[in-house]
């Protein structure tokens, strides 16, 4: 009887050994790409087209810009009544649910942000850390400016489209710094009292820019 391979190897006792290294080695490509679609999961759309368009071959285009901002909007106002549905379960001490809405996406312009060219820029006009200073002009003026602001990461604090916060902040604006500032602060008393008054940071520094380099206003 012949023994035919099935894996790189040998034949020992009639029977195919495999070279157990070569077999975990052909694995590799097959769990990068099951690494590569499970990070692509969590994007956007738009990068997961552009990602997955230059790796493969037939992947499907885009639909058009209006009907991708209509799907986005379907979405995102999905998104938000989940979030209120389950806030609608907190106990009545707690504020109403008012959802903010960025004025573009309200009114449905959006190409004030997003244009036709899906591959270009993410989708964009302009890179998006440029985005926001195209009709926020004035919200860098100071010496000093803080870190996101200053590179255009505005994302990192607010919603582009909606939220349930003011000025569409991702989170309420009571807990929005502690999620990078986690270092022992200068006047840690001083500041713990503040908030467990539950004042925010933002009544006393400026989120933006500043004067001083501790952003006071």
């Amino acid at each position: 009887m012949r023994i035919t391979k099935l894996f790189p190897g040998s034949v020992r006792g009639g029977h195919a050994v495999p070279d157990r290294g070569s077999c975990i080695r052909g694995l590799f490509p097959l769990a990068a790409l099951m690494l590569c679609l499970s990070t692509l999961s969590g994007c956007d759309r738009v990068t997961r087209y552009q990602t997955l368009s230059t790796l493969f071959d037939g992947v499907p285009n885009l639909p058009p810009v209006e009907e991708l901002c209509r799907e986005e909007r379907d979405r995102s106002a999905q998104a938000d009544q989940s979030g209120q549905n389950k806030q609608g379960a907190a106990s009545a001490k707690d504020e109403p649910v008012v959802m903010v809405s960025h004025a573009p996406y309200a009114q449905k312009r959006c190409s004030d942000c997003h244009g036709a060219d899906k591959d270009k820029q993410g989708g964009l006009i302009v890179p998006r850390q440029e985005l926001c200073f195209v009709c926020h002009k004035d919200f860098l003026k100071g010496e000093f400016q803080h870190g996101p602001a200053a590179v255009g990461d505005c994302l990192a604090c607010h919603a582009p489209h909606s939220s349930s916060n003011k000025a569409l902040l991702i989170v309420k604006k009571e807990v929005l710094c502690s999620r990078c500032h986690k270092e022992e602060r200068l006047a840690q008393a001083m500041h713990d009292r503040f908030r467990d008054k539950g004042i925010a940071c933002v009544e006393c520094h400026d989120p933006h820019a500043g004067r001083d380099r501790f952003f006071l206003k």
